[in-house]
């Protein structure tokens, strides 16, 4: 469901149940961050299209052999774009999963079902809440709800978890008066961590669960009240950088024992270290937040944009640098091992004056990337050409 979001979303579910207000001040600065695709939300995105279509494949196959004749998963796939192979066979190993689930659940019950990318509607217990399922399994001997999660960063484990709860709860709705299913099972899938975690529950506990801590918090997030939280759940949120409670957390580490003269007490240390992630995560978000606005336009008194470090030197193409030391007389062992040589030891074999005449202009290197720097560093500010000549693709966000 490309360009829908919930303001009370199950991915944000632990977020928002852990601090009810975020939500509301999450949606009004959601452009800062969260807005901003990355390359892992694009490789999650491509790797849950081609789940789909591989479901879709092996559904049609176990289902109607003839309706699969209809399904042109080859011209699907190809638009799709290039695929790394490494994704193909972790999408296999997603996809084998949910089928044998799938086939397990037939065996027991002739009419299974297996939805693909199945909408679910939670908003009974959460306001204009939904969400989609990846792969959702039903038959009269229970209900499987199965996410994918492409990512390997971070493990996660569906023993509760709110979000695999709340697709849970989706499902009952959606389907829970044509089956009888007395038991709901949330899986969630991790490819690249070999990772398979599951939770059952009896559907009156899990409805139970919906009535006594998903809807009440719901209530308050939908209304933007409640206390603020700081904690791990903070990691994702658009205001983790200017969230002022955070803030308080992350600064309290400088109470324990910093004002006085001499050497921190032992006794004060453990207290130090129960925050020092969260000051450390805070002020890593809050440098990232500056740098974001700086290149917005806003100007931080005191500060500017500079080019960093460089980055090394790279060829431009090392087919032409090649034949040009081959032009020269230098064999292949003297440019290269298993790969090209670096431009650093190309130097040094040629000499400087042979190297900027025969390859010089194979070389690139760009600029370094943009940081803020206080007034007083020696380094050229940034002016960008935005700066120069006022920005012409400028929009009506603001």
């Amino acid at each position: 469901m490309p360009g829908q979001h919930a303001t009370l979303s199950a991915s944000g579910a632990k977020r928002w149940m852990s601090c009810p207000p975020s939500a509301r001040l999450e949606e009004k600065l959601h452009g800062i961050f969260g807005d901003k695709s990355s390359e892992f939300a694009e490789e999650g995105t491509l790797a849950h299209a081609l789940s789909e279509l591989k479901l879709l494949r092996e559904k049609g196959k176990l289902e109607d052999s003839d309706g699969i004749n209809q399904f042109n998963y080859e011209a699907r796939r190809k638009a799709l774009g290039v695929v790394p192979r490494d994704m193909d066979a972790y999408t296999d190993y997603y996809v084998g999963i949910v089928i044998e689930k799938y086939m397990t659940a037939r065996s027991i019950t002739t009419d299974a079902k297996l939805f693909v990318e199945q909408r679910l509607d939670f908003s009974e217990w959460v306001p204009e809440g939904f969400g989609t399922g990846d792969a959702v399994i039903i038959s009269d001997a229970g209900l499987e709800v199965c996410d994918l999660k492409y990512g390997k960063g971070v493990p996660v484990s569906a023993v509760e978890n709110p979000q695999a709860r709340c697709y849970g709860l989706g499902a009952i709705a959606e389907f829970g008066d044509l089956y009888g299913f007395k038991h709901i099972r949330n899986t969630i899938i991790q490819p690249r961590l070999d990772s398979v975690t599951e939770e059952t529950l009896t559907r009156e506990a899990l409805l139970d669960w919906a009535e006594k801590e998903l809807r009440p918090a719901a209530e308050l997030a939908w209304r933007g009240e409640g206390e603020y939280n700081p904690g791990d759940h903070c990691k994702f949120c658009a205001a983790r950088a200017i969230c002022a409670a955070r803030a308080t957390k992350a600064m309290s580490i400088f109470t324990n024992g910093f004002d006085a003269p001499g050497v921190l007490p032992d006794e004060n240390i453990p207290g130090i270290l129960e925050v020092a992630d969260l000051a450390v995560a805070w002020i890593n978000d809050l440098k990232a937040y500056a740098l974001s606005q700086a290149l917005r336009g806003q100007e931080w008194p005191g500060w500017k944009l500079v080019h960093g470090k460089r980055p090394g030197r790279k060829w431009k193409n090392e087919e032409e640098v090649k034949e040009q030391l081959i032009r020269a007389g230098y064999t292949s062992e003297q440019y290269e091992k298993t790969e090209m040589r670096s431009v650093t030891d190309i130097e040094k074999l040629l000499g400087k004056k042979a190297f900027d005449a025969l390859v010089g202009p194979q070389v690139s290197q760009g600029e370094g990337k943009l940081e803020l720097a206080k007034n007083d560093d020696r380094r050229v500010e940034y002016a960008s050409a935005d700066a120069d000549f006022g920005d012409l693709s400028a929009s009506s966000d603001d």
